[in-house]
């Protein structure tokens, strides 16, 4: 019978598994490594590239940042230039509203047929005083004032015939109320909580 010794053999074999283990372990390590070290390059070129971006972004907003403040500036000026022109439009028309007003009074006075002797105006209220020939002269001028743009309504307060004797002569006495184009109504008062609008 024969008898072979493995253990030699087997030492060996065991010799190059070791050895092969540690060589792929090396070679894991260096291959990771070698990553690492491709990984740190490529993103320190990465981080490099955007805060060379973040810089250019910066001046670019500091660019725009004055030119946001000169928007600013121009629409503040602006606006104070529209205050001073809505000031004099206002003033303006303050100014020629009651010439308006005048001469569209005199263009409605029925001609050597009514007198006024009074014209008050008080927040946009006006109040003609004066004598008419007749109560239909009245009528006609009240028609007149009607038409005009800068009066928008006419109400007779009273009227009152009156006897001239030394002129042989009836003239009616009259007193208008109208209202022109610069009167405002005055908000209604809001009814308060509680208080109901029926009377018991």
């Amino acid at each position: 019978m024969i008898r072979i010794n493995l253990l030699p053999f087997r030492a060996a074999r065991k010799q190059e598994n070791i050895r092969r283990q540690v060589s792929v372990y090396f070679l894991s390590v260096v291959c990771l490594l070698t990553l690492m070290f491709y990984l740190y390059l490529s993103l320190g070129s990465e981080l490099t590239k955007l805060k060379g971006q973040e810089k250019q972004l910066k001046s670019e907003m500091a660019a725009y940042a004055k030119v946001t403040q000169e928007m600013a500036r121009i629409k503040k000026r602006t606006k104070e230039i529209q205050d001073k022109f809505n000031v004099i439009k206002g003033l303006e028309k303050q100014r020629s509203g009651p010439v308006r007003l005048l001469e569209e009074i005199a263009a409605s006075v029925p001609i050597d047929r009514l007198w006024l002797s009074a014209v008050e105006e008080k927040g946009g209220n006006l109040t003609l005083r004066g004598s008419a020939m007749d109560n239909d002269t009245v009528a006609l001028f009240m028609t007149n004032l009607e038409k005009k743009k800068q009066i928008t309504s006419v109400d007779l307060k009273t009227t009152k015939l009156q006897n001239f004797p030394e002129h042989k002569l009836n003239a009616a006495s009259f007193v208008l109320a109208c209202k022109t184009v610069f009167h405002k109504d005055k908000p209604k008062a809001k009814p308060k909580k509680g208080q109901s609008g029926r009377r018991r």
